[in-house]
């Protein structure tokens, strides 16, 4: 059965996907000069980081190839300072989660427990959370609502890199091995991450290597590996609720749930998709 951290990044995951499907975002970044969807990707996600260099940005995203992030950091400060980049987000998830969801004008208890768990994370070698956790809350409540939600995903995101590569896996490695995993199309996270084949061919042969994979499928030690990754996360992402008691962990799930359910059924997200995201209520 799924922990209260796998079914909280299941809502808040999907909460904060919107920014990447939704053509609001694409609207968003052309009007500040961004051409192209990677341009507005890295400029969005990595605006509350500053004007920060390639090397930052692909230490604290981790999976993308030093190529791809190398395209789009850090001339797209050239066009767009990070101050514009986190006010336009802002408008633009605010905008797609109105687009997609009737349920978005959360209670009290949401916004205090979102709020409180922000506010007990550890940002000790985190720092995307770290981040976005110092960003000045936004004026539309619903706008609040994504940005705590992607604060918290963002968490847990930097606690998953410090998983993967306690378990001695390289970006390239843990994608392969996630595709393998969930029997996924390797294109879904080689294409989208920029591994050129010989860098995917590397990343496959050294897991080969460690007897994680065959030439056919992950083995036994592979998903060992993968469900350790996966424990480790969860722990590290409950963390920040270590206050709520059962009856309050209950509530918050209950009342993101409408909000990640109308978001699935939308259509906006494909699945699959390169975040590894499943649909809400279903599992990976």
């Amino acid at each position: 059965m799924p922990t209260f951290a796998r079914e909280l990044w299941s809502r808040i995951e999907t909460i904060h996907a919107v920014i990447y499907f939704s053509p609001r975002t694409g609207e968003a970044a052309k009007a500040l000069g961004l051409k192209g969807f990677w341009r507005g990707y890295f400029a969005f996600r990595a605006a509350p980081l500053g004007c920060c260099s390639p090397a930052v940005v692909e230490a604290a995203f981790f999976g993308f190839s030093p190529t791809m992030v190398r395209k789009a950091i850090p001339s797209i400060w050239d066009t767009a300072t990070p101050e514009d980049c986190i006010e336009a987000r802002a408008v633009a998830a605010a905008s797609a989660l109105r687009d997609t969801s009737v349920n978005v004008a959360v209670d009290d208890f949401v916004r205090t427990a979102l709020r409180t768990a922000c506010a007990n994370g550890n940002p000790g070698a985190r720092p995307l959370f770290a981040a976005n956790r110092e960003l000045p809350a936004p004026p539309d409540p619903v706008a609040e609502l994504w940005q705590l939600c992607t604060t918290l995903r963002e968490h847990r995101g930097d606690g998953h890199l410090a998983a993967l590569t306690s378990a001695g896996l390289d970006a390239p490695q843990a994608a392969a091995l996630f595709v393998a995993d969930n029997h996924l199309p390797t294109s879904l996270l080689q294409e989208h991450r920029g591994w050129s084949d010989s860098e995917w061919a590397m990343a496959t042969a050294a897991l080969l290597a460690k007897g994680l994979l065959t030439d056919a499928a992950i083995t036994d030690r592979g998903r060992a590996v993968r469900r350790e990754v996966e424990t480790i996360t969860d722990r590290l992402a409950d963390a920040p609720f270590a206050d709520l008691d059962d009856t309050s962990r209950d509530r918050l799930l209950a009342a993101l749930a409408p909000i990640a359910s109308d978001i699935t059924n939308s259509g906006l997200i494909p699945y699959p998709n390169p975040m590894g995201l499943p649909a809400f209520g279903r599992w990976l």
